[in-house]
């Protein structure tokens, strides 16, 4: 839970802010900068495995929260997410809220931010789902079983009772449960998230 939480927090506030700049503010290197952040989604996450850890492992981050969670705070698909979002809403309100005075951090959390709440909930949503479903990762960076999470529990639960069946199938049901309900809970919202993105 700590995971999912740190990385939901994390995820949201920097897909946030960082895809609220893609839309609305012009830069030098705007448009470069955002074809190469996408770029980034071409790289298999599974190459960066090895200089992350060493990274995280020089700073001391191994078998603690910190280095646990400090992989996933930042997610491309989430920042292209909220920028197409955020690029689908007008901007007669933001300039409204600027006339009357408003500062650029007042438009961003009072106007933006409430309009863009499906498309907050649906990052949130992933990126939960994201973090309880995660094995490689925290298998690496955590010895000790106080810091192993669900899917790594499951997989030392398998190891333990081999040819018991009916315990490993609870212990995956019972992982699995906390991400049904907050599906469920989340649903209507997750639909209209994904819906209103894709229209331009």
């Amino acid at each position: 839970m700590i995971l999912a939480a740190a990385t939901v927090a994390g995820q949201v506030t920097t897909g946030a802010m960082a895809g609220f700049a893609f839309a609305r503010y012009r830069f030098v290197g705007r448009d470069g900068a955002f074809a190469l952040y996408l770029a980034m989604l071409l790289v298999p996450g599974i190459v960066l495995l090895v200089p992350r850890f060493l990274l995280v492992d020089a700073l001391g981050g191994v078998d603690t929260i910190a280095g646990l969670v400090s992989a996933d705070l930042v997610a491309v698909w989430g920042v292209f997410l909220m920028r197409q979002f955020f690029l689908t809403l007008p901007r007669d309100t933001e300039d409204a809220a600027r006339l009357d005075g408003a500062g650029e951090w007042t438009v961003f959390t009072r106007v933006a931010l409430p309009m863009a709440r499906p498309a907050l909930a649906t990052l949130a949503l992933f990126a939960f789902i994201d973090a309880w479903k995660s094995f490689l990762w925290p298998l690496i960076i955590t010895r000790s079983p106080d810091y192993r999470v669900a899917e790594v529990g499951i997989a030392s639960f398998h190891g333990i009772y081999y040819a018991n069946w009916p315990w490993q199938m609870a212990a995956a049901v019972t992982a699995l449960l906390p991400v049904l309900a907050v599906f469920l809970a989340a649903q209507r919202v997750f639909v209209r998230g994904i819906q209103f993105t894709g229209m331009r």
